[in-house]
């Protein structure tokens, strides 16, 4: 990707690399910054898509694929760019929602149809976060990357989901987040590729763990 300093330009960067020659005005760079730049958004902004382009090429930089799959590197990148350019936190279709949008943007680009599926499936899998193939994995991992930093990055995510999510109330929000906190704690394994797995998945637990933790503490007050 290209060394440029804001996130919006990062994505702007992605996109050109993506489309090459073929949206000169980037009109799709335009909708996909003008996405994640709107009021309601307080997490997932261009910032998180910068880190998810970032996790996947850092990973994609040291894992390799399994013998006889390939990695279609920019459809992991325009993946990343759409998994969340429709997000309304009271909206139940939000991942189908990006996924025609990206299949749209694609198709205007002359990208195949076989490549507009792969791209909308690695969208829609974001739905369950559930891994079937690597492409698929690296993908996942770095959107759940967070999960797995610094306790203060978490901390921030927390607070950027609970500002999305203000239209709920204390108590909902309790049980909701502990039930989506408990059902990554249930997995053998949070992260799907070797390497993030290796680099994350104890800090994530630790991280998920102390906030069940707080919620199931405030719970009972």
């Amino acid at each position: 990707m290209a060394d440029v300093s804001s996130s919006a330009e990062v994505l702007r960067a992605c996109w050109r690399t993506i489309a090459g020659d073929a949206d000169p005005a980037g009109r799709t760079a335009d909708l996909i910054v003008a996405h994640h730049g709107e009021t309601h958004r307080r997490y997932h902004t261009a910032d998180h898509v910068r880190w998810v382009l970032h996790h996947i090429d850092a990973v994609l930089a040291v894992e390799a694929s399994p013998p006889g799959q390939m990695i279609d590197r920019e459809a992991l990148w325009a993946a990343a760019l759409f998994h969340d350019i429709v997000y309304d936190p009271r909206s139940v279709t939000n991942e189908a929602d990006s996924a025609e949008l990206a299949v749209n943007a694609l198709s205007e680009i002359g990208w195949p149809d076989e490549r507009r599926r792969r791209v909308r499936a690695l969208v829609l899998a974001t739905a369950d976060h559930a891994a079937h193939d690597f492409e698929t994995a690296v993908l996942l991992d770095a959107d759940l990357a967070v999960l797995g930093g610094a306790p203060h990055d978490y901390q921030a995510y927390v607070d950027g989901v609970r500002f999305e999510y203000g239209f709920v109330g204390d108590a909902d929000w309790n049980r909701g987040r502990a039930q989506v906190l408990r059902s990554f704690l249930d997995r053998p394994r949070i992260y799907a590729t070797a390497t993030m797995s290796a680099a994350r998945e104890q800090q994530a637990r630790a991280n998920i763990g102390a906030e069940l933790r707080a919620l199931v503490s405030a719970g009972s007050r």
